[in-house]
């Protein structure tokens, strides 16, 4: 049998990189999967791939987020897993200096607010059940100084992953686990755009990676299918590391 057979998976971020791995990687793992995003066109072709659903939401919006947990629960009688994958990255958000306040509080509310609010509203059903698993993606920078600086994008990762950590062990007893996951670089449409504009910001990137390379999305697919199934049923609370041996690493052999 397939590790997550008829559970029912909410992925944001889903229209591309990481999140429209993950659909594609639930699906084949037995998920009903629900597609979130803004990007309507995109996150529709997924979810029709995945033979799944796609609801277009802003889960920095509290109302719509409260709105598709609780529709979801409601069409599909149940809400097994929630991977709550959307975030931002955006040009102006850079060093402490010269990143402005619009900037760092638009990537708190996208990157970590949203998290906050995808939790808060899963939960009830997953406490319902006595089950159910959240991941939340947080980042290595969240354990670790970023070599370019992004300052508000650190903060808020760092701030995903306390918050992850905190609802694991709140919520152990009650059968639900959270935990955070820590990408490294990963070769994803945002990360490839930033480094386009910046090669000389992609090499200071590459260089610290003991693999030498940047992750593949389905590497990243892989290890959130793991924490989605019960093959992790002893995992929460967890910082859940899958970065090429980055945070590992005092110096890098080139």
């Amino acid at each position: 049998m397939q590790r997550l057979q008829d559970r029912v998976a909410v992925i944001s971020g889903a229209a591309s990189g990481i999140g429209a791995a993950t659909a594609r990687r639930f699906a084949a793992e037995g998920a009903y999967v629900v597609c979130v995003d803004l990007a309507e066109e995109a996150g529709k072709q997924i979810a029709e791939e995945v033979g799944g659903e796609f609801v277009q939401c802003d889960v920095s919006d509290e109302a719509q987020v409260r709105e598709l947990f609780d529709g979801v629960a409601a069409r599909r009688g149940r809400l097994d897993i929630a991977f709550n994958n959307a975030g931002i990255s955006p040009p102006d958000d850079d060093s402490i200096l010269d990143t402005g306040l619009d900037a760092w509080e638009r990537v708190i509310r996208v990157n970590t607010t949203s998290v906050y609010l995808c939790c808060k509203y899963a939960l009830p059903h997953m406490l319902a059940a006595g089950k159910g698993s959240i991941i939340n993606t947080a980042s290595f920078v969240a354990l670790m100084g970023a070599a370019t600086s992004q300052i508000a994008y650190t903060a808020s990762k760092g701030g995903v992953l306390s918050m992850s950590r905190e609802l694991g062990v709140q919520f152990a007893r009650q059968g639900v686990r959270v935990n955070a996951l820590c990408p490294g670089p990963v070769a994803t449409p945002l990360l490839m755009e930033l480094f386009a504009k910046d090669p000389e910001r992609a090499a200071r990137r590459l260089v610290h990676v003991p693999m030498g390379r940047f992750a593949e999305p389905e590497e990243i697919a892989a290890a959130v299918a793991f924490l989605a199934s019960d093959d992790s049923s002893f995992v929460t609370a967890s910082q859940f590391i899958v970065d090429g041996g980055i945070t590992g690493a005092y110096v890098t052999p080139l």
